[in-house]
């Protein structure tokens, strides 16, 4: 298995990054044409909510629900085959709400496709929710 292949690594998260933007995008969210062929057949998410998604669920809330702005924070992106990445972000909301977020992307005939996406809600201290414990750097 190689991790974070110098040859590589810069290249992919450029093309990574402009995915899961793409994926926040509204006009792309509010397509099917332009959603269905970025999702894996078997795509699943696990939703900052904890409900479970499938690609049909997913391209259905895609088309009932925008995002608003969302910016994205410490984008990086490990290598696990010449096919397979994992990349890990932060999502901030334009009302501070942020949200850390992981996705599996694999390299295939039609190019990179997710199969798997989680998020999981950041709890603010200061506004008294509860808070979230991580392990590894932010």
């Amino acid at each position: 298995m190689s991790l974070n292949k110098e040859s590589r690594s810069p290249y992919w998260r450029d093309e990574l990054l402009d995915l899961e933007e793409r994926l926040l995008d509204p006009s792309v969210r509010g397509s099917p044409q332009a959603v269905i062929p970025l999702l894996q057949p078997d795509f699943v998410e696990f939703g900052s909510s904890g409900r479970v998604y499938t690609k049909d669920m997913m391209v259905q809330m895609m088309l009932q629900q925008s995002p608003g702005v969302v910016r994205i924070k410490n984008f990086d992106v490990k290598e696990i085959t010449p096919e397979v990445a994992v990349v890990t972000y932060k999502t901030v909301g334009a009302e501070g709400r942020e949200t850390r977020r992981s996705s599996v992307w694999v390299r295939g005939g039609p190019g990179w496709q997710i199969v798997f996406h989680q998020g999981t809600r950041v709890h603010n201290r200061a506004s008294g929710s509860q808070v979230s414990y991580t392990t590894g750097r932010s």
